[in-house]
């Protein structure tokens, strides 16, 4: 496919504007949830065979467009959901052709906070086979494209939701993260993406079920205010009392942070693309009156592979148990290469499973330790720029895949682990034009730190724009 820019904005009744302008639009009278949504739909249309982002769409009557939230922050504004979390009448199909998916019978938790905050529902955006890749690839079926460049990858798992957002269609979309999958398409696709602290919202049910609970959800945005106005709204329908409340975050803080800066991940050399986007955003928050100083991220190849192992572990899960917890008709001999070769690592090395648990769980001690010196640590988010379409493709032999993802995939993991919040802002870019991300981490409950500090850098510099 030959390489172009794909954006799908237009004089419609969504223009340029981003979530929390459109609400204020439906509020004040001036264009109403339906006129938002059929110029989402008009838009999906357009960039759908440019970058097949969507897996189910329901655009005669979006969910949540009944009125029954009408006084919800974020009332009106189109979007979608991930097809991995279940809403009531649309099926769930996990990006895997292991099974055909149903209309589910009731929507998951967080589906219920999502549509709470005033959001309508649009359809299912793509993921890799149980969102276990890092780039939005099938073994048979065609990639989700990235917008910006559409020979490369937008990422994974949320690569359809960030492939919208991206692109226009949308100025907002689900997705979640049990290894960086917020954040890894955000930096692949130009945007903001939050991976909250574990437990701030809704929790994940399967995750619950596992030793070490990974998945936590949250949205792709084109603004920080998006962001912040999604967490805020998604607050009021539930809060967690064991962390500290987090509210409407407006605008950049006033007090000096110290920020640890982190150039390479520990098992990876960072590519010049991204170690420029890195510096060069250490250089601006010095210039912003932060305090940036050398910081060390304590996990390295031990680290690696035991993630890789545990991700094995939820890999043997699916292939074993599909027909009681995916669906009847599930067969684990049509799953794809990369959950088939991470099944039989599991089955190579299951003895060292409870070891890899323990060290897991104790994890979230070393990370705390981190911030005992520093307010937030400034790294890449991936070790280089999003790959070309096939790079990480399932077909890939599984030994090569998986040292591709090992390396690629470098830092992310560590939030997933210990369950810290973390943000992906799109400050960098490669000679080729496709968007870099960085990575802020910061302590648990601290979102506010992280947001503020995004909102810093966005209005010192802000995000470029796809249309322009």
């Amino acid at each position: 496919m030959a390489d172009e820019r794909v954006h799908a904005y237009a004089d419609d009744a969504l223009g340029e504007h981003d979530a929390v302008a459109l609400a204020a639009l439906v509020r004040a009278g001036e264009v109403t949830p339906a006129e938002l949504a059929a110029a989402a739909a008009a838009r999906a249309d357009r960039v759908d065979a440019a970058l097949a982002p969507v897996a189910f769409a329901a655009y005669g009557r979006p969910h949540g467009a009944d009125g029954s939230v009408r006084d919800a922050p974020l009332y009106g504004v189109p979007s979608y959901l991930k097809d991995n979390t279940d809403l009531r009448g649309m099926p769930t199909g996990q990006g895997s052709s292991a099974y055909r998916a149903r209309p589910a019978r009731r929507s998951a938790g967080f589906a219920e906070q999502f549509l709470g905050t005033g959001l309508g529902v649009l359809g299912k955006t793509r993921l890799p086979e149980f969102g276990l890749n890092a780039s939005t690839e099938f073994a048979s079926a065609r990639p989700v494209r990235n917008p910006w460049l559409t020979s490369h990858s937008p990422g994974a798992s949320s690569g359809g939701a960030a492939a919208l957002v991206a692109s226009g269609v949308v100025p907002i979309a689900h997705a979640n993260d049990g290894g960086g999958s917020i954040r890894i398409p955000a930096a692949c696709c130009g945007l903001v993406g939050l991976k909250p602290t574990r437990g701030r919202v809704v929790p994940n049910a399967q995750g619950r079920r596992l030793p070490v609970d990974l998945v936590t959800d949250g949205v792709l945005t084109r603004s920080v205010r998006d962001t912040a106005a999604f967490f805020a709204a998604a607050e009021r329908h539930y809060r967690n009392p064991a962390l500290p409340p987090l509210g409407l975050v407006e605008g950049p803080g006033k007090g000096r942070l110290r920020v640890g800066l982190v150039v390479d991940s520990p098992v990876a050399t960072s590519d010049a693309a991204t170690r420029a986007a890195v510096e060069a955003t250490a250089a601006r928050l010095e210039a912003l009156g932060h305090e940036v100083t050398p910081a060390v991220i304590p996990f390295g190849e031990e680290f690696s592979r035991d993630f890789v192992l545990y991700w094995g572990y939820i890999a043997f899960l699916i292939a074993t148990t599909g027909r009681l917890t995916v669906d009847p008709g599930f067969r684990a001999s049509r799953l794809d290469g990369l959950t088939t070769g991470l099944r039989r690592l599991f089955h190579r090395e299951f003895r060292s499973v409870p070891g890899v648990v323990r060290r897991l769980r104790r994890a979230e001690e070393t990370y705390a330790a981190m911030f005992r010196t520093h307010d937030v640590v400034l790294s890449p988010v991936l070790a280089h720029v999003a790959p070309p379409i096939g790079y990480l493709s399932p077909n890939v032999a599984f030994d090569e895949l998986i040292d591709r993802l090992t390396r690629y995939v470098a830092i992310t993991p560590v939030n997933n682990v210990t369950g810290g919040p973390a943000i992906a802002l799109p400050t960098g870019a490669s000679a080729d034009g496709l968007p870099v991300g960085v990575h802020l981490s910061a302590a648990h409950g601290e979102e506010r730190v992280l947001l503020e500090l995004a909102f810093a850098l966005e209005a010192d510099r802000p995000w470029r724009r796809i249309q322009d």
